[in-house]
């Protein structure tokens, strides 16, 4: 048997065609290693590990889950995107519903902050129902009832992140992720699910001012720097983090990878194809771990996932969140074999 163990440095960060180099744990003896070696989601030296499975299908999303090392216990919630009205680039229900209810998981969403088919509770529902959500678990639009406010430790633009009243009724998050493309942030992956995604309507438009208003429309029309909003979304998401500790982990689906997010009702086609499943502890390491597959796949329609990616600034997220300490850039990139 052949193993190779390499590091994912800083260097991919300013060259990012490099190729992520990776080890692979196969099943039995092999696996069984790989997990001693990464026990807590970190390797020997210290660089966090994200799991990789080209396969995309119910029973590797379980699988992957397992290789974490890290249950889902109490009243979980597992946050994903519901999808707006007319996308269907969002997950595929049938794919997650196994390992939603092996964790007896309940869904979670909160409102918009833009319009569209999901800015109210009744109607986010209905789009739910349409798209398959509540037939595998039940739905919760955690805003329903208001909101509340999480402290923001360290943010630059953010003191407190809020979010839907229901969230801290949970005792452990799930945070299940499509990652795509999205016309603000460059890219939607962990850290975009658990910022946007958490926050309240209002919280919504908090993030996206910088922190200059919870008024939706006040928002739109007078938007902070580029950088600022990337990097309120990196505060708003250190506050969940922060919420959960331990309680919390990340799973990345990479398919349908449209530049466009699943909250746009008509996005545009994926140009490229589907890359697999990631998943890890830290959401700093998934989403760079995430980006750096489209930059050194050999699929030629990658160019426009960049183009959207680079165009935004969206690296600009990770370095920010790094810098707060959510996680790290370098990892470790252990692949799982049948």
């Amino acid at each position: 048997m052949i193993r190779t163990v390499c590091m994912i440095s800083l260097l991919s960060f300013v060259s990012p065609e490099l190729p992520a180099a990776e080890r692979t744990a196969g099943g039995g003896e092999r696996q069984d290693a790989a997990r001693e070696e990464t026990k807590g989601g970190k390797s020997a030296a210290a660089k966090p590990v994200v799991y990789f499975t080209r396969e995309i299908t119910p029973g590797a999303l379980v699988k992957i889950y397992e290789a974490l090392g890290r249950p889902a216990t109490g009243k979980v919630a597992v946050k994903l995107s519901t999808g707006e009205p007319g996308n269907n680039n969002y997950l595929n229900p049938n794919l997650i519903k196994d390992l939603v209810q092996k964790i007896d998981g309940t869904i979670v969403e909160c409102n918009t902050a833009y319009g569209g088919g999901r800015a109210s509770t009744e109607a986010h529902l209905k789009a739910a129902e349409e798209h398959g959500f509540t037939k595998i678990a039940p739905v919760d639009i955690m805003d329903a009832d208001g909101e509340v406010a999480l402290p923001v430790r360290g943010g630059r633009h953010l003191k407190e992140d809020f979010v839907g009243s229901h969230y801290p009724d949970y005792d452990f998050t799930v945070v299940l992720s499509h990652f795509k493309g999205h016309p603000m942030g460059g890219f939607g992956g962990a850290i975009k699910n658990i910022s946007i995604g958490i926050a309240s309507s209002g919280g919504k438009a908090w993030i996206h001012s910088a922190g200059r208003t919870k008024d939706a429309g006040k928002v739109w029309g007078d938007l902070p720097p580029q950088d600022d909003f990337l990097e309120s979304m990196a505060e708003a998401a250190k506050a969940i983090a922060d919420h959960c500790g331990d309680r919390i982990l990340y799973i990345s689906v990479a398919n349908n990878l449209s530049v466009d997010c699943d909250c746009v009702a008509k996005p545009e086609d994926p140009k490229m194809g589907d890359i697999g499943i990631l998943a890890s502890l830290d959401p700093v390491a998934l989403d760079r771990a995430c980006v750096d597959m489209v930059r050194s796949s050999d699929d030629h329609g990658k160019i426009h996932l960049i183009e959207r990616i680079d165009s935004r600034h969206g690296m600009h997220t990770l370095a920010h969140a790094e810098a707060l300490g959510m996680g790290s850039q370098q990892y470790e990139l252990v692949t799982l074999e049948r």
